[in-house]
């Protein structure tokens, strides 16, 4: 089986995410005089750059003054006490376009909205800090979308969030791929490229290199992905009138599978020299649930179901 994966496609996405990585972050952390010690504490040790790339810019705000941002700014976080000192400063950095967050504690995000006339959706508040700063990862890598592997690599508390976001966009695409492929076959390329694109974007955000030495591990994922599928597939394809929702779902939940498997492998401190190993633990597991499910329909017997191979075919390895 020669497995569809482009090498040196695979290889210039690597490049291009270690340029992502390295692009420069400049945060504007504006603080009201009387936040609390703990939210402010928290705060300023998640936002700790681990790169000379990414600048911070720290300014306390008291009663009647207006803080004013760089408009080259990615981003403003303002932690926010009880009254309405940083009113005007949040409105003058909305007015200069810069995606701008408020942090509180103990206190309703929809209380804060209104007293300071900020948006919603741009207003956290939780009852511990540890809570807030989660939040704040959330975020930035939903706000500060274009910088997101940038943001990982220089603050450890956003990585779960830009892994996640990578995860989520590769399932839902591989999705709308498996539900709209016209010819049969087509596309098992499509979706194991941007399986084998999504693990490299996972184990960027999480600092791991990216190199040609790390090419054998994702053509595990490649063979994975046809693994799954394959037995999938014949799980459930005498369904009839319904096999465009059953290949979306496939590739959907496939990926979604595959993806947090590496997320939650780098979570725990795992590095990319063990990364085939745990998503190949994942491949099998999804193999295992699609010949039970099988049997349980009443087809061909799940001890019949061909097994996913322990190893890729000779022809396959690089």
């Amino acid at each position: 089986m020669k497995l569809p994966l482009d090498i040196r496609d695979l290889m210039t996405s690597g490049a291009k995410l270690r340029t992502e990585r390295e692009k420069p972050i400049r945060i504007a952390i504006f603080v009201d005089v009387d936040a609390p010690d703990e939210l402010v504490n928290a705060v300023q040790a998640a936002l700790l750059p681990q790169t000379s790339g990414a600048r911070l810019h720290v300014e306390a705000c008291a009663p009647g003054e207006v803080l004013l941002v760089d408009d080259a700014s990615d981003a403003v976080v303002a932690i926010a006490g009880p009254g309405t000192t940083l009113e005007r400063s949040l409105a003058s950095a909305r007015d200069r376009f810069v995606p701008t967050v408020v942090l509180v504690l103990c206190e309703p995000a929809e209380a804060v909205s209104r007293r300071l006339a900020h948006p919603l959706l741009d207003t956290h508040a939780a009852e511990d800090a540890e809570a807030v700063v989660r939040a704040l990862g959330t975020w930035l890598a939903d706000r500060v979308s274009a910088k997101r592997l940038a943001l990982a690599a220089n603050f450890a508390f956003v990585r779960r969030a830009v892994a996640e976001e990578s995860v989520k966009a590769t399932a839902f695409q591989n999705g709308i791929i498996g539900t709209v492929a016209i010819i049969p076959g087509t596309d098992m390329p499509l979706m194991t490229a941007n399986q084998a694109k999504m693990v490299l974007q996972i184990a960027a955000a999480y600092g791991e290199t990216l190199g040609a030495e790390r090419i054998k591990e994702l053509a595990v994922v490649v063979g994975g992905g046809f693994a799954f599928r394959s037995v999938a597939r014949q799980a459930l394809a005498f369904i009839p009138g319904f096999g465009w929702a059953v290949k979306g779902a496939i590739g959907y939940s496939g990926t979604l599978a595959m993806g947090y498997a590496a997320v939650e492998y780098f979570e725990r401190g795992g590095d990319v020299s063990g990364l085939a190993d745990k998503l190949r633990e994942a491949r099998d597991r999804a193999v295992e649930v699609a010949g039970r499910a099988r049997g349980r329909l009443g087809g061909t017997r799940p001890d019949a179901l061909p097994a996913a191979p322990a190893t890729l075919p000779e022809e396959s390895q690089l």
